[in-house]
């Protein structure tokens, strides 16, 4: 029976390098698959964009979460949130296990900043409930997070059981902390970097991390430990440092 679970969460910036520089989604397909994660939560994710296929001799010519999915993650799920002329973006939950339901919500706090949290439940070997992992990415404006945040709350009460084992991870935009006060009361949910090191990780900017955006938020769970992924070459890859822990379940 699996007991223990290793998680990573990553803004991938759609496949490009700080400030766009360079296509970087080859590169970052083999950083992911050296994290040995079972479940990854991922933001930015492109499902589609006419004007890379174009421009990129080598760009993928499947959607980026099956290109990163690979043979490693079996399951996939992809909520798309912001849509334009060129494609669509979103978030994207690659799993080795099944994934037996997935729904992507609308968070969105204004028509200008389009958000969602991808939402999936999957079967673990000899576990005895579902795993339900919700994937976000919070908005940029204070008052839009703490809507989000309510919503999510609701979610989580209305369709994830109390026993069952939860894990939220993503892009939080939260580098006052008051996102990480709300789900830690409300929710009962613990963040895997303050019980390790006291604190949520600092994951942007990737070169030379500064603010705690990124976050994973587990209940159900004890901590083994957790890792900031910076410097070269993730801050090669994506404007965010990756994150990953490992987990226990109880």
């Amino acid at each position: 029976m699996t007991r223990t679970l290793r998680i990573a969460t990553y803004n991938i910036h759609k496949g490009f390098s700080h400030f766009n520089r360079r296509m970087m989604v080859h590169e970052l397909r083999d950083r992911l698959k050296l994290l040995g994660a079972d479940v990854v939560f991922l933001q930015e994710v492109l499902g589609f964009h006419e004007g890379h296929a174009n421009r990129y001799d080598d760009w993928p010519p499947r959607p980026q979460y099956e290109f990163l999915a690979d043979s490693v993650w079996t399951d996939f799920a992809y909520g798309r949130n912001a849509v334009y002329d060129e494609g669509h973006h979103g978030n994207a939950i690659l799993s080795r296990f099944p994934i037996l339901k997935w729904e992507n919500q609308d968070i969105s706090a204004h028509r200008f900043e389009n958000r969602g949290l991808l939402h999936c439940e999957m079967e673990i070997p000899g576990w005895g409930e579902r795993l339900h992992g919700v994937c976000v990415h919070l908005g940029l404006t204070a008052r839009g997070r703490k809507k989000q945040l309510v919503a999510l709350k609701e979610r989580i009460g209305e369709l994830v059981p109390d026993g069952a084992p939860l894990i939220i991870a993503g892009d939080f935009n939260d580098w006052r902390g008051s996102a990480n006060r709300f789900l830690v009361q409300s929710l009962e949910l613990h963040e895997v970097f303050e019980i390790t090191q006291g604190r949520p990780a600092r994951s942007y900017p990737a070169g030379l991390p500064i603010f705690p955006l990124d976050r994973i938020y587990v209940r159900g769970f004890r901590v083994r430990n957790a890792s900031v992924h910076h410097g070269h070459p993730w801050s090669k890859i994506s404007d965010h440092a990756a994150l990953s822990a490992t987990l226990t379940c109880l």
